[in-house]
């Protein structure tokens, strides 16, 4: 696989509330727990769990968990004010800042 010349600026950061909007996860939100920039995936809480087995140790018993596995960022849309929103870029006070496009408003 070769190297992208630079990583893409993303839309989604850790701590952004997203829907799902295509995939077996559809139309379910969460909170996005870690961005993967140089893969384009993000781990959303409570969507795409996969099962981990545990072995057992001297100390715990073996268990399987389910653990949050990435979802591709062009399946995820950004929530702002309860609707799911796209997301444009604007300079505001010499800084460039993320906005809604279906409000206006400014995000964080």
């Amino acid at each position: 696989m070769s190297k992208k010349r630079f990583t893409p600026k993303l839309k989604i950061r850790k701590g952004d509330t997203v829907m799902v909007i295509s995939g077996n996860h559809k139309g379910i939100s969460g909170e996005v727990l870690e961005v993967f920039p140089a893969k384009n995936h993000a781990i959303v809480s409570d969507v795409n769990l996969k099962k981990k087995h545990r072995k057992p140790t001297h100390e715990e018993p073996g268990e399987i968990t389910d653990i949050p596995a990435s979802i591709h960022i062009s399946n995820l849309m950004l929530m702002e004010g309860g609707q799911a929103s796209r997301v444009g870029r604007r300079v505001e006070d010499g800084k460039l800042v993320r906005y809604s496009k279906k409000s206006g408003n400014t995000i964080r």
